[in-house]
């Protein structure tokens, strides 16, 4: 079953353009020149109830305005949206009381007040029952370990500690769908992992169907099996991001620590040569020759210690958004 369905989605911005100085401004004063900003270009999928999905896109690629627009903020200019049977833009009561959208760089808390107080007033808004309010409060509270916290004003919080009572407000009414949009930006390394555990943990208890954007690739790795990459409002890719890694890099990283130096052409026979400073020479060889590949290396050379590492998956989208590679 589809929790959510998208058919040709695109949305345009017409923006205003304006000559910069004094004369420019009364020029605008009386006649207007308009562009018109395509942020997302004829995109389709469809998500199931339960699977989290990680969206990738570098900035300006259209991810938070189809977020936007799932959840009902924006009105398509073109397409078919259905979220958990609902058209999002008609924003009917029984819709919003089962979304919810997280965005890293957005505050839904008040800042001189404590958490507990937004906590209430959402548990109000959504018409949650007070046993309904208590046991998911808890929960959520002991979950993400800020049991002691709840009560302290919001600009006393740091920031990851913040998050995660971002995190609680947006799902005390315990939403089916949930969109994430950049809910790790700024978090340390350790905060980033207790976030992302505690969304695998919430997934998997729940079922809830998770849409989620972030520019850390480890989130997205730790996630999410498949994945949607987007840009310039086009979509290049949906599907397994383990098969995208297959697809756009079938080659590993060997790593060599030589016991003497070699001359660099004797090297160079072995693969791609991708660096040479004595002792280490790091080689990229195609996947199915790999092991081949080192069992010549240790029968050539004196090898002091040698790796076999996977291309890094910043690395693989980086060289699509590059590159414009993709396809279904």
């Amino acid at each position: 079953m589809n929790s959510i369905s998208v058919k040709h989605l695109s949305k345009n911005y017409l923006i205003h353009k304006k000559t910069a100085g004094l004369l420019g401004t009364a020029k605008a004063m009386f006649s207007r020149s308009y562009e018109t900003v395509k942020a997302v270009q004829d995109i389709s999928f469809e998500i199931e109830e339960g699977e989290m999905l990680g969206f990738i896109g570098p900035n300006g690629a259209g991810k938070t305005t189809t977020l936007k627009c799932l959840s009902g903020l924006l009105y398509p200019t073109a397409g078919n949206l259905s979220v958990l049977d609902f058209k999002p833009f008609e924003r009917k009561h029984d819709f919003l009381r089962q979304i919810s959208l997280i965005m890293g760089q957005k505050n839904q808390l008040w800042w001189d007040l404590p958490a507990m107080d937004t906590f209430l007033l959402n548990k109000e808004i959504y018409g949650v029952s007070d046993a309904d309010f208590e046991e998911t409060l808890s929960d959520l509270v002991t979950r993400l370990d800020v049991r002691d916290l709840v009560h302290t004003p919001v600009r006393k919080l740091s920031l990851g500690q913040r998050m995660k009572m971002e995190i609680i407000a947006a799902l005390i009414h315990s939403p089916k769908v949930l969109f994430l949009d950049e809910p790790t930006i700024g978090l340390d390394v350790v905060m980033q992992k207790a976030i992302r555990e505690f969304l695998k943990e919430y997934n998997e208890r729940y079922r809830a169907t998770i849409i989620l954007t972030s520019h850390y690739m480890k989130d997205v790795e730790a996630l999410c099996k498949r994945v949607l990459i987007i840009n310039h409002g086009k979509l290049l890719y949906d599907g397994l991001l383990q098969s995208l890694i297959k697809k756009q890099a079938p080659y590993k990283f060997i790593t060599v620590r030589l016991k003497t130096e070699v001359p660099s052409g004797k090297l160079a026979v072995f693969g791609q040569m991708k660096s040479y400073t004595f002792p280490e020479w790091v080689t990229a060889v195609p996947n199915e020759r790999a092991g081949v590949v080192v069992a010549d290396i240790l029968k050539t050379f004196a090898v002091e210690d040698v790796s076999i590492e996977e291309p890094e998956i910043e690395d693989v989208i980086s060289e699509i958004f590059a590159e414009g590679k993709g396809g279904e």
